[in-house]
């Protein structure tokens, strides 16, 4: 017949066997040395085996003792391992937040150390795509959307207007303004690199500023903001992009607004958004909490910029093509 082992007293045994003494053992415990010495004579009778020498009041394993510490010590070691594990995770917060990869690289990313800082038991993954979730089969939290808004059955809220301007090298913009110092005519030579995927595209900002599109050489077309960007830094050609996502090169002055001239076009760009359902887990409260603040700071930070670089900045109207 099947003995069930008595995990109380094999605890005591494990304790005695590795500290070596009834009374450390005792004091690990919280409970009496007598408490303990009970346990592990009961323990023995129930196996019928002896698991220690005593003698000169010292303990020394016997060879049944010896295999069932291996086994018990280790079985204990892996269940204070996954209490520890349980303890960790219930006491973090896990989040899955969706971006944009440009707005995830060049303005998510950087700030997101400010936030862990704050809440050290967080753990966030950022999942770097420009799909929309689908919030009915995957396990997304929150996406922070780059658009128009007004996505159906999702709650929307703007974080971050968006400021659009044409912009280049400093090399580059000089070289222009040596063949042509007229404004719209820095364009008649220049290269312009599409950014395929923004609100704002380059044949609406033409028409808007009644301005012809230059004679280009074969068309730079990309889907990835950063990519343009990084390209008019190098000197490749004009960009026109985001100051959110090019805020650290305006800063450096790696790229330069090609001409003050051009008034810089603010429009909502950036949301956070999610079905209603979500906008009362607190993990998706805090998070947004800290977004729309940073979304505050950095709007601030970005006119003062623009407005050190000669800039003037104006609101889209509503007639006009990014806001169709």
């Amino acid at each position: 017949m099947a003995i069930n082992p008595n995990l109380n007293s094999l605890a005591y045994f494990e304790a005695v066997a590795r500290t070596g003494r009834v009374s450390l053992a005792a004091a690990e415990l919280g409970v009496s040395a007598a408490a303990v010495s009970q346990q592990l004579k009961q323990l023995e009778e129930q196996w019928g085996v002896r698991l220690f020498r005593r003698k000169d009041r010292r303990l020394t394993l016997t060879l049944d003792g010896e295999m069932l510490f291996q086994a018990t010590t280790n079985a204990f070691r892996m269940i204070r391992g996954a209490r520890a594990v349980v303890l960790r995770q219930r006491n973090s917060w896990q989040l899955t937040v969706r971006s944009s990869p440009s707005f995830a690289v060049r303005w998510l990313t950087p700030r997101l150390k400010h936030f862990l800082d704050a809440n050290p038991d967080w753990g966030v993954r950022v999942d770097a795509t420009p799909d929309f979730s689908d919030f009915e089969t995957e396990a997304i939290d929150l996406d922070m959307r780059y658009g128009a808004g007004a996505w159906e059955g999702l709650h929307t809220e703007c974080i971050i207007n968006d400021f659009f301007l044409p912009m280049c090298s400093p090399g580059y913009r000089d070289a222009l303004a040596a063949l042509n110092s007229d404004p719209a005519g820095l364009l008649a030579n220049a290269r312009l690199i599409h950014s395929v995927k923004t609100l704002y595209q380059w044949d609406a900002w033409l028409l808007v500023h009644g301005i012809d599109p230059p004679l280009e050489q074969a068309p730079l077309r990309f889907d990835r903001s950063s990519m343009a960007i990084q390209l008019a830094r190098d000197g490749a050609g004009v960009v026109l992009d985001s100051a959110t996502l090019a805020q650290e090169d305006l800063e450096r002055g790696t790229l330069v607004p090609l001409s003050t001239t051009f008034e810089v076009v603010e429009f909502p760009a950036y949301w956070i958004a999610c079905p209603p359902r979500h906008v009362n887990r607190r993990t998706v409260r805090i998070f947004s909490d800290w977004i729309r603040e940073q979304g505050r700071i950095f709007d601030r930070q970005a006119r003062t910029l623009l407005t050190e670089l000669g800039c003037r900045i104006r609101f889209a109207t509503d007639d006009e093509p990014v806001l169709r």
